[in-house]
């Protein structure tokens, strides 16, 4: 395998998940007797980048196809999140209706209605059709193609230049850094801001969120790495916050090189972060693989207990991390009933690998389980706060990573 950024050779590897489905790709009934393709989930980190990276074994154009089933709407803090960011932005930078506003991985429109209430003009980019259905039904047009610098040209060449570039939880999706990065030069207005939000692995590492690693995510950034890559196209990363999100992420601020914006003190502080950290040195990815396995044993043997013991476990959230989790851990229908969510377009499906059945919450209700297992535990705080009612039963929520709680 080669490096995403450089193009060299990588050989140390970061964590091994065996052998999992892609984590979006939900199976109808008719599909459970059909054989199901896995492929390995393992991960490299390059000693001269350390970039952290797993092999496009599944091309992004079979994952991100025309049924894509993320849909970032059916989350209500998500929702608040991208409502709060078009808030910040306008305020900041003064972002108006003379402004030029694009979104790539725009999802069903769940940030670019934000602006548009505002009157500023929008245009979203995504390679799903199922998801950009649903945007344009918001009325935000959207252009159902993978951007990269052919798409960036085709724009510009149309007059379209964005003023504000942005991108949630895309960066990790792309298996081309280069062409994605060097696109956004392409695009990106003579004073335009570029924004970008993705997970930190210094959090990943840290909190051992080895869940968010999936087919689906190419890639795993520091920001020490982020930088270098933007850097490499041209573009400079002024500023950065640290967020919530995600279990922890960053939010980077980018422009061309020598661009307007000043350069912010919390760049150099981060960086240093980092160094402090380990992150630029090998050792610091060494163990995780430790870590790791520990949480499998942790959540296998309180499975195990509660079947011993006549419990019954349902789980909340059909998320791709859960189907990770699930499937590195072996767990199927026979320790988790059913898992809950709040997507309709899941409902009905079956969870990759697994197959535990996705069905709607009033299973809850109706089945009375003893414990909720938390799958995407990013959200917990409003799941706990939905689901509330099942402490009428007794019932208590569970969270595996990084350490198993019951509460």
């Amino acid at each position: 395998m080669k490096c995403r950024f450089d193009a060299l050779p990588l050989s140390s590897v970061f964590v091994d998940l065996g052998f999992c489905p892609p984590s979006n790709s939900y199976l109808k009934k008719k599909q459970l007797n059909r054989s199901e393709s896995y492929f390995p989930l393992k991960l490299y980190v390059s000693d001269r980048t350390f970039l952290v990276q797993v092999d496009e074994l599944k091309s992004a154009h079979e994952i991100f196809s025309e049924d894509y089933a993320y849909f970032s709407s059916f989350s209500k803090s998500w929702l608040k999140h991208a409502e709060n960011y078009v808030e910040m932005m306008v305020s900041r930078f003064g972002i108006d209706q003379d402004w030029q506003v694009v979104e790539l991985a725009s999802n069903d429109g769940y940030l670019l209605q934000y602006f548009k209430q505002r009157s500023v003009p929008v245009l979203g980019i995504d390679p799903s059709l199922s998801v950009a259905a649903a945007a344009r039904q918001k009325g935000i047009d959207t252009r159902v193609e993978f951007f990269g610098t052919e798409l960036a040209n085709k724009l510009k060449a149309d007059g379209v230049c964005a003023d504000l570039l942005l991108g949630n939880n895309v960066l990790a999706h792309v298996p081309n850094l280069n062409d994605f990065v060097g696109g956004m030069k392409v695009l990106l207005s003579a004073s335009g801001i570029i924004t970008m939000e993705f997970p930190h692995l210094m959090n990943l590492v840290d909190g051992v969120e080895f869940d968010t690693i999936y087919h689906e995510h190419f890639s795993y950034f520091s920001f020490y790495t982020v930088i270098k890559i933007f850097a490499a196209h041209g573009l400079e990363i002024f500023d950065v916050d640290e967020i919530s999100t995600h279990g922890g992420s960053l939010r980077i601020y980018a422009q061309h090189l020598n661009g307007p914006q000043p350069l912010s003190s919390n760049v150099n502080t981060l960086l240093e972060k980092e160094k402090v950290k380990g992150m630029q040195t090998l050792a610091y990815y060494k163990g995780f693989q430790e870590k790791v396995n520990q949480v499998k044993v942790e959540l296998l043997k309180f499975l195990i207990e509660q079947k011993e013991a006549g419990k019954k476990v349902a789980a909340y959230g059909a998320a791709a991390k859960g189907n990770t989790l699930l499937n590195f851990c072996g767990v199927r229908e026979d320790f988790i009933s059913f898992v809950v969510d709040a997507c309709d377009f899941k409902q009905g499906h079956y969870l990759p690998g697994s197959h535990i059945p996705i069905v709607s919450e009033e299973m809850i209700r109706e089945e009375r389980p003893d414990y909720i297992l938390i799958l995407p535990w990013n959200l917990q705080d409003e799941i706990v706060s939905q689901l509330s009612y099942i402490r009428e039963w007794g019932a208590q929520f569970v969270i595996p990573i990084p350490k198993l709680k019951c509460f």
